[in-house]
């Protein structure tokens, strides 16, 4: 390829990008969307209804582990909530065109790995696109809890990234879901609490936080990623991957600091890492 053949090609992208960025500054209805920001938007919806539904199915065995009534409520309201968040997204996804029922009946989103200590690192385990943390089971309450602690804090933090979303009926979604959110990571926040600061559970405690803030510091994508940043001109996130991991990271760290509990060195393996972070709820 010539010098002037490269230059032209580079010149071509520039200018579909910026054609692409000015397109999607407010979206309302798929009759606004070019095909490109519409493959890019199905796959980030995909993504999340997705994790949605899988991370309800995986929540509900912990309902009977619940210690008190009360947290049988507690634990059942969170699962409502997933089960509604995924409802909702997919309904997106119907409005666009898609077929979600064909979709939701092509993929067993109860499967789970058979090994609790599995490390998948950041691979996937089935064909559907949910994130990888939830082919992982959950074993207890104490796992449970810490769950809430890590992976729906991490969930938080990329929602609070598409919050101002260019497509709007998306944006409108996650902000009742992201408030919602904020009732799973307090009970998450809570019972970490308790669990940390009781003698008889704080190193129960401490093992779920080792296993759980690992899975959870895999799922945020590499930095510097390319869809990522189409992601960002186009509207549909605000900040690049890492950036969103790091957030997570100072977070959850100074909640350990308050309750006694060290967090485990993530040693990231940038090459296997995901290129792309997923939305999650």
């Amino acid at each position: 390829m010539t010098q002037f053949k490269r230059e032209n090609e580079a010149h071509e992208i520039e200018e579909r990008m910026a054609a692409e960025i000015a397109a999607a500054k407010i979206i309302e209805s798929a009759d606004q969307m070019t095909a490109f920001y519409r493959e890019h938007l199905i796959n980030l919806l995909y993504m999340q209804a997705d994790s949605e539904l899988a991370g309800a199915l995986g929540y509900v065995p912990c309902v009977p582990r619940a210690p008190t009534v009360e947290e049988y409520l507690a634990a059942s309201m969170i699962v409502k909530d997933e089960f509604r968040h995924a409802r909702v997204v997919y309904k997106l996804l119907e409005n666009l065109g898609e077929d979600v029922d064909a979709h939701v009946r092509a993929h067993d989103f109860t499967m789970r790995v058979s090994d609790t200590a599995a490390n998948l690192g950041s691979q996937r385990a089935a064909e559907d696109k949910r994130v990888n943390i939830f082919y992982y089971p959950i074993d207890s309450w104490v796992d449970f809890c810490m769950f809430n602690f890590c992976m729906d804090r991490g969930a938080g933090h990329q929602l609070e990234d598409s919050l101002d979303a260019s497509y709007k009926p998306w944006a409108r979604v996650l902000d009742g879901i992201f408030k919602e959110e904020k009732f799973h990571i307090a009970h998450g926040d809570n019972w970490v609490k308790r669990l940390a600061q009781d003698p008889k559970t704080h190193d129960a405690a401490q093992a779920a936080l080792d296993k759980w803030y690992i899975r959870t510091m895999n799922i945020f994508g590499r930095p510097d990623s390319p869809k990522n940043k189409i992601y960002r001109e186009i509207g549909l996130k605000k900040r690049d991957n890492h950036a969103v991991r790091i957030a997570f990271a100072n977070e959850v760290a100074e909640r350990c600091k308050e309750n006694g509990l060290q967090l485990a060195e993530w040693k990231p393996d940038w090459d296997n890492l995901p290129w792309d972070a997923y939305v999650v709820g």
